[in-house]
C-alpha cells in the first residue's frame, strides 16, 4: 500500500500525488481506470475479488480495475495491471470516462475519475491468487439480470458504469483496431 495515487479535480487535471491508502481513507479524487474484456461471444471477463482486498474482497467486477501510480502513464499501467491480476495481455481501446464516489463499511472512500477501456481477446487467464478469487465469462444482459437479483455480489464501480459500458459495446467493436490476444 506504499503505492502513490495521481490526485485529480473533476476535469482529470492533476494536481498532486499521496499515498493510496491515504488516499482512500480522506476520500480524495483520484486517477483510475476499469477495463472490460470481451471474447468472440460477447461475454465479458469478470472477475471475483479475492477476500482480502482491502475493499469490496469477494465481489464481481469488470476484467482488471486499478490505478496508475505516480508519473506511469494509464496504457502502461493497465498493461501492468492487467498481467498482474489476470495474468493476460489484450490490446485495450479508451471508451470513455465517469467520476464515482463510494462509501465501504471498513471506512474507506472510492472517489475515482476513473477512464474505461474496452479489449478483445480468447485468451484464459490466469489470475493472481492474491487478487482474484474466480472468474467467469457472462453476456452483458446476464449480467444486468444478476445484478438486479443479487446486487450486494457486484462493486460499486460495475453497478454504476455497466449502463454506459452497455451503450458504448457496439460503437467501440465496429473499429477494425482491435487485434484479438
Amino acid at each position: 500500500m506504499n503505492d502513490f495515487l495521481i490526485l485529480v479535480d473533476e476535469n482529470d487535471k492533476q494536481w498532486g500525488k499521496l499515498e493510496k491508502l491515504l488516499v482512500h481513507q480522506l476520500g480524495l479524487l483520484h486517477r483510475a481506470f476499469s477495463v472490460f474484456i470481451f471474447n468472440r461471444e460477447g461475454e465479458l471477463l469478470l472477475q471475483q475479488r479475492a477476500d482480502e482486498k482491502y475493499h469490496s474482497g469477494g465481489l464481481w467486477t469488470n476484467t482488471c480495475c486499478s490505478h496508475p501510480q505516480f508519473g506511469e502513464e494509464i496504457p502502461d499501467a493497465i498493461k501492468r495491471r492487467l498481467f498482474e491480476e489476470m495474468g493476460m495481455q489484450c490490446k485495450t481501446k479508451f471508451a470513455f470516462s465517469f467520476l464515482y464516489k463510494a462509501n465501504f463499511d471498513n471506512g474507506l472512500t472510492e472517489h475515482e475519475f476513473d477512464h474505461v477501456y474496452f479489449g478483445l481477446s480468447d485468451a484464459l487467464p490466469l489470475p493472481e491468487k492474491s487478487e482474484v478469487k474466480d472468474w467467469k465469462y457472462m453476456s452483458v444482459s446476464a449480467i444486468e439480470k444478476d445484478i438486479a437479483n443479487r446486487p450486494d455480489a457486484y462493486t460499486e464501480w460495475l453497478k454504476i458504469c455497466l449502463p454506459e459500458v452497455k451503450k458504448h459495446i457496439n460503437k467501440q467493436f465496429k473499429s477494425k483496431s482491435y487485434v484479438y490476444a
